[in-house]
């Protein structure tokens, strides 16, 4: 339904960001929320407008619903190949489609996008001017498990 005065929302691709979490190094913290700690330690992005790597020393903190549905809070850093700093944050979900699929992710088995709802929302900051618009983007996520790791689509919202 279209309703006068309003717009649609439009998107742009900013990069393909594929991480290394080191689950063997992944401290289980338990609790209510079944939280546990897996360390970034590193990886890679690659858009349109920037590309770099992924710094070592990140991690998410993730947290187990009831339900099922992983909570994900990551805080990392980016380099971009022209030596940039960025900030990166993002919250979201992860929730299997299926009991098929559920298993596949309790396995870390790679599945495609359609096996998991995985979409988060990054935030980015960076005192560098090349990058300094990043601090002022909405931006989405998809994401899915591959055999090297997560991987995610990032999109700005435009």
């Amino acid at each position: 339904m279209k309703m006068a005065g309003i717009e649609t929302l439009s998107w742009e691709p900013l990069f393909v960001m594929r991480l290394d979490v080191a689950y063997d190094r992944a401290h289980p913290v338990g609790g209510e929320n079944r939280r546990g700690i897996f360390p970034v330690v590193g990886g890679t992005f690659e858009g349109p407008k920037m590309r770099g790597r992924v710094l070592d020393g990140g991690a998410d903190w993730v947290s187990w619903r009831g339900d099922g549905t992983m909570l994900i809070d990551v805080r990392t850093a980016l380099e971009t190949d022209d030596g940039a700093l960025i900030s990166m944050q993002y919250t979201g979900l992860s929730t299997p489609t299926s009991p098929e699929a559920a298993a596949r992710f309790a396995r870390r088995e790679p599945s495609p996008y359609e096996d998991l709802y995985l979409h988060t929302t990054p935030r980015f900051e960076t005192a560098h001017a090349k990058y300094e618009w990043l601090n002022r983007v909405i931006a989405v996520s998809n994401g899915m498990r591959t055999d090297d790791g997560p991987m995610y689509h990032v999109f700005a919202i435009t």
